[in-house]
This record gives structure tokens, sequence and C-alpha cells, in this order.
């Protein structure tokens, strides 16, 4: 498949990765941008890959933990209805957007590389194996990236309960 083929097959999907793990559309489009910019130059290589997608779906996760506007990567600039157009719905479309959204600002609070195993796992139904790949790293280390990103979720929505229930 040629590199043209590529982006027309996939540059939809790796956007609406992009957008998932960065919760913020237009830093999304740039790192896509600068990800497919460089494996053009690098196409006759990663063409020949048994899953190219992979590889470039690595290459967007390793541009959003490397990306040097830290600050700005934190911050959730994202509408509501950014994230819905990635996300199938539910029956109850105000349902699906207050769960989308609440979700959102959830994983916000993960470290990047714990959000982006979050992602990989729950959004892009990726195994222990492929989120290795794409992270760079040990199938151990995913699980223990995932096991921290969920109990850190579990700590963060238990303190919210109890403020919750202090408040009421």
């Amino acid at each position: 498949m040629g590199f043209d083929q590529f982006v027309a097959d996939r540059l939809d999907r790796l956007l609406g990765y992009a957008t998932a793990i960065t919760c913020d559309k237009h830093l999304a489009q740039d790192i896509v941008q600068n990800v497919l910019m460089r494996a053009q130059g690098k196409w006759e290589r990663i063409g020949a890959m048994d899953v190219p997608y992979l590889y470039v779906k690595r290459m967007v996760t390793n541009d959003y933990l490397s990306w040097r506007h830290r600050k700005a990567a934190r911050e959730i600039a994202m509408e509501r209805s950014e994230l819905a157009g990635h996300v199938p719905s539910m029956a109850d479309p105000a349902d699906a957007h207050a769960e989308r959204e609440a979700m959102r600002a959830r994983i916000a609070i993960l470290p990047r590389k714990q959000r982006a195993a979050l992602v990989l796992r729950f959004y892009e139904d990726c195994s222990d194996a492929e989120i290795a790949q794409v992270l760079g790293c040990t199938e151990s280390t995913v699980r223990s990236q995932l096991s921290r990103a969920l109990q850190t979720l579990r700590t963060h929505e238990l303190a919210r309960s109890a403020t919750l229930g202090v408040h009421s």
C-alpha cells in the first residue's frame, strides 16, 4: 500500500486516536500532521512492515508523550461535541454526551503514558502486546501502567464521592 492510500484509509482513525489521548482536537491534528510528514519520508521502510498502522500509531504516541509544550497539552480545550464525533453514540445522546465529557475529564488527570495505555486498551481495543509495541515497552509495563491508571481513577472517584457526600 502506498503512502497516499495509507493516509486516505487511516487518517480519520489516527486523528480519533490522537484526539482521545491528547483531549485536544487541535493538538491532535498538529501531532498527526507532524507524524505523517516524517512517515512520508520513511514510507518505503514503514510501508514494508507487517502492520504499518501500528508503527505510525506508535509514532503518534511517542510524539504526544514527548511533546514539548506540556502546559498546553494538559489544558483541556476540547469542546464536548468534538470528542462525541469519535465515540460511538448510545441510546440517549444526552447521557452519552455527559458520560464522554466526564470520562475525558477523568482521564485528563492521568500521566501521559497511563492515559495512552488506557486509550489504547479501551478506545482502540488493543491487546497488551499491541500496546507494548505502540508504547515501546514490555507487556508487564503495560499491565503496570493500566493498573496504576485504574487505581488513580478509582482513588479520585472515591475522593470525589466523599466530597460530594460531605456537601450534600
